[in-house]
């Protein structure tokens, strides 16, 4: 299955996919407001600021799987995000990655190792998986590694449309 074909549900509920992104390079993170990696946000939001143009985009997946860390509403996520980051990138619906309840995105990114090749389960919130243009998960970047660190630009860069 391509993960373009998974269905997805915008924070506000409505029906998606990432066929909506086919064609850019992504970088999929599942999110939490009340965490100690949070301040990633503002990491997140620069990148979605920077390559936004050419051909990337941020996507959000708010997870209340590590710790009850994002314990609100789809309107409590949005008002935190943009209030407290100014978070301008897509957010879906909260959603379980771990776990018999995983979500089936969850169930193809957790399949890729990340460059220690340890896959599996995600470790914590800020997990974070860059997509090539054609869909391929091509890296995957565990919860403590900023956004901006020299490893996921690099990643990004690599993968953004020609």
């Amino acid at each position: 299955m391509s993960l373009y074909d998974i269905p997805l549900r915008t924070l506000s509920g409505e029906p998606t996919s990432l066929a909506e992104y086919k064609g850019k390079a992504l970088l999929l993170v599942n999110v939490a407001s009340k965490c100690g990696l949070t301040p990633q946000y503002e990491g997140l939001e620069r990148l979605q600021q920077r390559y936004a143009e050419r051909g990337f985009s941020v996507l959000g997946f708010p997870c209340n799987q590590f710790g009850g860390q994002e314990p609100g509403t789809a309107e409590e996520i949005r008002t935190f995000c943009s209030t407290s980051y100014g978070v301008s990138f897509p957010l879906f619906e909260k959603i379980e990655v771990n776990g018999a309840e995983r979500h089936p995105l969850f169930t193809e990114l957790t399949a890729v190792p990340d460059d220690s090749g340890a896959a599996g389960d995600v470790q914590w919130n800020f997990e974070k998986w860059i997509i090539s243009p054609d869909g391929a998960v091509v890296t995957r970047v565990r919860p403590r590694t900023e956004p901006e660190s020299a490893e996921v630009v690099a990643a990004i860069e690599a993968q953004l449309p020609r």
